[in-house]
């Protein structure tokens, strides 16, 4: 009688163990968000340029009293088109902004706002993607929720969607004013 080899059981083992990461990988509270370091801690420093003549905001301004949003964004990004309705809603309820543009043509990133709306009460621009790798950016758009010290209370990485707006930036705009 032939012997098997413990060798035999091992593939059967490790679909079991990866079966077993997904199932309980399902049931995270949000699937889709990425970890963020920020959340909690105060903003990085940012170090911009002008963008047009736009107001320049700087880290100041970001420790400045009230809630705030910083939001990432370019005018070759498809999603940050999608977002900018939202964008605009929130500044017409007087939700201040503050955008920052990531590895843009400034001419194509004033084209952008003179055709969409200029949500932002403060503008500046991160040619290089240094102030965007100091913050943690996986990609644009990427918007941070700051409360009036300037401490990140929300980062989300992705377009701001009505669904998104309701459900992650509204509670978290309120949980900065608090």
């Amino acid at each position: 009688m032939a012997r098997l080899s413990p060798l035999v059981a091992l593939p059967p083992l490790l679909f079991a163990g990866l079966a077993g990461l997904f199932y309980f990988g399902m049931f995270r509270e949000d699937p889709d968000a990425l970890p963020s370091a920020r959340e909690g801690a105060e903003a990085p420093p940012v170090v911009l340029t002008q963008l047009g003549d736009a107001p320049l905001f700087t880290d100041e301004t970001l420790r400045e009293p009230g809630v705030k949003l910083v939001n990432y964004w370019a005018s070759w990004c498809a999603p940050c088109r999608v977002e900018h309705p939202n964008l605009q809603t929130l500044a017409d309820e007087g939700v201040t902004i503050y955008g920052i543009n990531y590895k843009d043509d400034a001419a194509k990133a004033l084209a952008f706002l003179a055709e969409l709306g200029d949500p932002y009460a403060g503008l500046g621009a991160d040619a290089t993607g240094r102030t965007a790798l100091d913050w943690g950016l996986y990609g644009v758009p990427e918007t941070y929720v700051l409360d009036g010290d300037g401490t990140v209370v929300l980062r989300f990485a992705g377009p701001i969607t009505r669904d998104i707006l309701e459900k992650r930036i509204r509670p978290a705009i309120e949980a900065a004013s608090e």
